[in-house]
């Protein structure tokens, strides 16, 4: 849609509005790749129908062989342009786009004539005025209505605060107030002008006033180009954010900062309101309750000596909210003296606030003498004396933030001056900017192994539904007659005693029906749940353990009406101790009972004789799952026997099926679970779908009516878990040649307020924590702690990531240590093929060291590496850091039951073939894979075979799709079934002949009564490790990879960029190469994020989660991946040993951990910013690596100077667990 309508707009588009406008559009786990490179064949520059993008062999100018000689063939009109449309779409139904054919804008809309509209009743009214006169004289007899432009923040506090406005008055069609126009001296717009026009209009500005009159306006445009998303900024208005003060506004500071004029209206009168006089305190101002801001006024600056400039940083570049921002304005003499200043700044106070101490310092003070940078940095130090605990954390960044601006300010101020008799600071001028995004996949490698069906690149089955939104899923199930709408409520406690639940006023609401708690159980054992281990409740019972756990449910005719009645509920506690970090459990002993080991050789011994012995902390953070279809199920009871029909947003159709048949206390063969398609599940539905499921259920069964509930965002990061927090102290052996002797570690997981999946995944941990490298002596425990967080639950990579992540920490750390480049060490200790691992398992077509060697010449890694320590070298604000990580990810689950998987294929009379498997397509293209299996295995076209839905009465007792086994799983069991059906029908196709069709054999084999359905069964066999011996093979085989990636960093602000990625797997014989590098991308994309920008923190006085939506936790967006973002697949070489499906290997997983090669170059970037400052101590650095670590990662006089100490019994606002 976005696409969509730049496209309206501007048929054609840059390559750089292209990639702008997917702004506030998050789905990470597309890697946003293909979507870039499908939008980017619409942009002028790659509009020729030969360019590469186009599916053609390259235009002239991307060949070099056309400008320069007889000039653009699109120019001259001897290309393929003339006769061949922008876009060739090949797909049955798939209308090619051209601009001239697409609807206009409806005539009778563009005539149209506002009218003033009023409607609603005793509790809420709304007005549509359309003239001034008429919005006045409604704001006069309503002094409180809520003035609506965009909505943007009213929405927020409507859904999270639940504000209510008895009178609302929308103002976008008020033609006033969109109104501007340029004056002598001022900009005057009117205060509903939309943010997209006021970015037209600062351009137009610009051009009008020139340059140096213009640069309020060149800063206004700046901060509105990173203000939110599009869909934000074409709705959003000036006023709006005025009016809503909010202390972090981008505009705000800049408004203040220029000495805006502020055009107030009311029935009566006019006020002018200086604009360093409208904010009064936090989200309070000056404006009368009876009166709306009608316009502004924006200077011009000055002729000459009149500096502005404005600064943002962010937890992510674009489309985010600033942690910090500001707008800073002198005005100078001719002799350089400063006459009037404003350094104004959002995100430093309750409101935007003038540094005040260091504006009056300045005053008179000569600029170009050195003493007033130092003087001012003193002052600006007193201005934001911030505690450590401040509403909102991070204060010694924000405070090094705050100083950093001034500091690149002064030099970008003095560089535009051209003095020369003082020493400026070049190189801090200018902020990182990123390239326009570019990227290659290797097309050929799967060419030698392709057949007629497997191995080719087809398209994900749903794509083209998925675009145009036809894709049904979960909450898009038509509404059933009496449907009811359920609505948790939630603990708002992190650990206490429950005295009393009243939903009494909740039904006395309208619409709401019915409450739903522990007592609509079967009996008590009815309420618990969880795998392996029964330790956790559907509903509390009288005491809550977690800020978000489930203690009842409200029922009601609307989602609306059940979250109003859901409000109304009313619980009553006593708090008891909590606890919610690592440290915290260590301290307490607050563990699970789940230990493990691996124990082998004798690491004691070898710490005795090696020639160094090092230690180390390594802390890594958890991640939300953030799919886009939040937890969802519709529960459908039937009027016999207690049968029940479940469609829910699962991973674990089976699981579901069980505690369904539990809570009702029914036989499992009356419930039927249901899947169609999951929008993203990342393991997040795995387990933590169960709670939900369970839930509607005990409501539908006592109501004899359908529920039907999706959880809103904050609600789904409330309760459906994360990726475990990791803490481990680690102590390894080596000897003075780089040789690892020994590895001895206490690996804890934090595991939050019940058990869930915890154990398996420190397992997991536990046997991926050697990375790629042997060790002779190893000996690694594992504990669960126990607090009082959301259960943690299974993450793409289930502590194989977190397990890795130890080891590359070490590397990077015995590295520094040694004086010894990391990638040597890394060479010198890799697996050789056939080295058994500390779980005494054989490695077999092991690649790991091939496919490093390769990126090392693919990547020109070597020449980089000289590049970038020549750009250090020169550079001492920005650094660049360059990492090549490995991937070993074992294959196969655990626990070894889950490793069997069954299938049911059909064949009809017409030769369609129908497929039912017990894993469930998720996005990941698991359908895709298994009908391409079928189609191969029966030799019909894939267009033959159809997948309906997942189900428990079709296949039961299945595995939840998890492990990145599911294809080899499935795949297996769809394979056996082909086979089966091969052998009946192999009498029908000797008799009929090789050219027969499916439908004539089908037929044949139809009227001689053989059986056209197969029931497939596979189990993974050789599987067995038994924990403790260490004996047994873990997986059936390893997936690997192996991936460079270069970074740049400003060590000001700790922003910063990926610049190149290069990613070769290890996936054996492809299946579908499109579906594996979709795979590919997304998940090294997911695990940048990770490591990088998704960081979880909780509220320490509440305990309760604080970054529970987008507003707060920073997935990875469009301009976050890196700008040359290369894949390619290992190829020519043999896959002798592995013994899977088309001899491929599981792909879901085993790239996540590519994203940690983002995370080490950043910290070999700060390598070398701390040693340029003589700091020689070897870093730890903590994951995720946001901007605020980056940041005071450093050690430069400005960060020590912001330094922010605890005092006494002080802590900080923000826990991260």
């Amino acid at each position: 849609m976005s696409l969509y309508a730049l496209l309206r707009n501007d048929t054609d588009p840059t390559e750089l509005e292209i990639e702008e406008a997917f702004d506030g559009n998050l789905c990470r786990c597309t890697g946003y790749r293909p979507i870039l490179d499908a939008a980017q064949s619409f942009s002028k520059e790659k509009a020729c129908g030969k360019a590469t993008a186009n599916g053609g062999r390259g235009c002239c100018l991307e060949n070099g062989n056309g400008a320069a000689k007889n000039g653009c063939c699109m120019q001259n009109g001897n290309g393929e342009q003339a006769d061949q449309p922008i876009k060739r779409f090949t797909p049955p139904g798939f209308i090619e786009y051209k601009p001239d054919t697409e609807l206009i804008f409806p005539p009778a809309l563009r005539r149209y004539e506002f009218k003033a509209l009023a409607f609603g009743n005793k509790r809420k009214k709304w007005y549509r005025p359309v003239t001034m006169q008429q919005l006045l004289e409604i704001k006069s007899a309503y002094p409180s209505a809520k003035v609506i432009g965009g909505s943007t923040e009213t929405q927020i506090e409507i859904k999270f605060k639940a504000m209510q406005y008895t009178a609302s008055i929308f103002v976008g069609d008020i033609p006033e107030l969109r109104k501007y126009s340029f004056e002598p001296g001022y900009l005057q717009i009117g205060g509903n002008v939309v943010l997209t026009d006021l970015e037209e209009i600062c351009l137009k500005a610009i051009e009008h006033y020139g340059p140096v009159k213009a640069q309020p306006f060149k800063a206004i445009h700046k901060q509105i180009r990173y203000f939110a998303g599009r869909q934000i900024r074409n709705v959003g208005t000036p006023a709006g954010n005025l009016a809503t003060a909010s202390p972090i506004s981008d505009l705000n500071p800049v408004f203040v900062a220029t000495n805006t004029l502020l055009i107030a209206k009311s029935l009566n009168r006019e006020t002018k309101i200086p604009m360093s006089d409208f904010f009064k305190g936090y989200r309070t101002t000056a404006l009368p309750t009876d009166a709306i801001i009608a316009s502004l006024r924006i200077p011009v600056a000055r002729d000459t000596g009149e500096y502005l400039r404005a600064y943002k940083q962010a937890k992510r570049k674009d489309d985010d909210i600033a942690i910090v921002n500001a707008a800073l304005r002198i005005s100078l003499s001719e002799t350089h003296t400063v006459q009037s200043v404003n350094l104004v700044y959002g995100g430093m106070a309750p409101t935007t606030i003038a540094a005040k101490e260091a504006q009056e310092y300045l005053k008179g003070k000569k600029w170009t003498d050195p003493a007033t940078l130092e003087g001012t940095m003193q002052a600006l130090g007193n201005d934001f004396d911030l505690r450590f605990g401040v509403p909102g954390g991070m204060a010694t960044y924000r405070k090094s933030l705050a100083l950093g601006f001034f500091y690149r300010f002064y030099h970008e101020i003095l560089s535009e001056m051209q003095v020369k008799e003082v020493e400026i600071d070049d190189d801090v001028r200018g902020e990182i900017e990123r390239a326009i995004s570019t990227g290659k996949k290797d097309l050929e490698a799967t060419q030698a192994y392709g057949q007629r069906v497997v191995g080719k690149a087809n398209p994900h089955l749903a794509a083209l539904k998925q675009c145009t939104g036809e894709a049904q899923y979960t909450d898009d199930i038509p509404v059933q007659k009496n449907e009811l709408y359920g609505h948790m409520v939630l603990s708002t406690k992190a650990h206490a005693r429950i005295l009393s639940v009243d939903p009494s006023p909740a039904l006395t609401l309208p619409g709401v029906y019915e409450w739903v708690d522990h007592h609509d159980l079967p009996d008590e054992k009815a309420n618990w749940w969880g795998a392996p281990t029964c330790d956790e409740t559907f509903f509390a019972v009288d005491e809550v353990f977690t800020a978000g756990q489930p203690i009842g449910m409200i029922l009601a005719d609307s989602a609306k009406h059940a979250e109003a009645g859901a409000r109304a509920v009313k619980v009553q506690y006593k708090d008891l101790p909590a606890i919610f970090t690592i440290e915290e459990a260590i301290a307490h002993e607050s563990y699970f009972d789940h230990y493990r080991f691996i124990n082998i050789g004798d690491a004691e011994g070898a710490f005795k004789t090696a020639d160094h012995v090092f230690s180390g902390i390594v802390r890594m953070g958890g991640q939300e799952h953030f799919y886009l279809e939040t937890q969802a199920c519709v529960v459908i009871p039937k009027p016999e026997d207690g049968e029940m029909e479940v469609w829910s947003s699962t991973q674990n159709p089976s699981e579901t099926q069980a505690y369904i048949s539990q809570v009702t206390g029914v036989q499992a063969n009356k419930i039927v679970s249901k899947v169609k398609r999951l929008g993203g599940g990342f393991g997040g539905k795995e387990t933590r779908s169960i709670q939900l499921s369970g839930i509607c259920a005990v409501a539908a069964k006592k109501t004899k009516r359908p529920v039907r509930c999706m959880l809103n965002r904050d609600d789904d990061i409330s309760t459906s878990g994360q990726r475990h927090p990791f803490l481990a102290r680690w102590k390894v052996a080596v000897n003075k040649d780089g040789k690892l002797q020994a590895l001895d570690a206490d690996v804890y997981g934090n595991a939050g307020w019940s058990q869930d999946l915890s154990g398996a995944v420190v397992d997991r941990a536990l046997s991926h924590i050697d990375g790629c490298y042997k060790i002779p002596n190893v000996h690694v425990r594992g504990r669960l702690a126990k607090t009082n967080t959301v259960s943690n639950t299974a993450f793409r990579g289930f502590g194989g990531p977190q397990g890795m992540f130890i080891a590359e920490s070490y590397m990077e750390e015995i590295a520094d240590r040694l004086d010894m480049p990391v990638e040597r060490l890394r060479e010198i200790n890799f697996y050789k093929p056939s080295e058994k691992t500390h779980f005494k398992q054989e490695l077999k077509d092991w690649y790991v060291p091939l496919m490093y060697q390769q990126v090392l010449q693919e990547s020109d890694y070597a020449d980089r590496r000289a590049a970038i320590s020549a750009f250090n070298a020169s550079s001492k604000w920005k650094k660049r850091g360059l990492a090549i990580i490995p991937t070993k990810f074992g294959i196969s689950f655990t626990a070894i039951f889950l490793n069997q998987a069954g299938a049911l294929v059909h064949i009809y009379h017409d030769g369609s073939i129908l497929v039912a498997h017990g894993g469930t397509e998720m996005g990941q293209g698991l359908h895709t894979k298994m009908t391409m299996i079928a189609a191969q295995a029966l030799g019909v076209p894939l267009s033959n075979v159809f997948i309906s839905e997942t189900a428990t009465n079709t296949v039961p007792n299945t595995s939840s799709t998890a492990a990145s086994a599911s294809s080899d799983l499935n795949g297996y069991a769809i394979a056996n079934a082909c086979e089966q059906l091969n052998a009946r029908l192999a009498p029908y196709r000797a008799r009929l002949g090789s050219s027969a069709t499916m439908k004539q054999l089908a037929h044949a084999a139809y009227f001689d009564r053989v059986n056209l359905c197969a029931n497939g069964f596979y189990k993974t066999p050789d599987i067995g490790y038994i924990w403790g011996p260490n004996t047994g093979q873990m997986f059936y085989y390893f997936t690997q990879g192996v991936t460079a990636a270069e970074v740049e960093i400003d060590t000001l602000t700790g922003d910063w960029t990926c610049r190149r990625a290069d990613i070769k797997m290890d996936v054996g014989r492809s299946i579908n190469p499109s579906i594996d590098y979709g795979q590919i991308e997304g998940a090294f994309v997911q695990g940048q994020g990770l490591f990088t920008t998704e960081e979880s923190l909780w509220h320490r006085a509440s305990g309760t989660l604080f970054t529970k939506g987008p507003g707060t936790y920073k997935i990875p967006g469009f301009r976050d991946i890196p700008q040359v973002f290369n894949v390619s697949l290992l190829k020519d070489v043999e896959w002798e040993n592995l013994r899977t499906i088309q001899r491929s290997r599981g792909v879901g997983e085993p790239p996540l951990f590519m994203g940690s090669s983002v995370f080490f170059a950043i910290r070999d970037a700060l390598k070398a910013a701390r040693r340029q400052w003589g700091e020689d101590e070897v870093l730890s650095l903590q994951s995720p690596a946001t901007p605020e670590r980056i940041r005071v990662s450093c050690v430069d006089p400005i960060v020590k100077r912001a330094k922010v100490s605890p005092r006494e019994g002080e802590k900080s606002f923000f826990l991260s667990i």
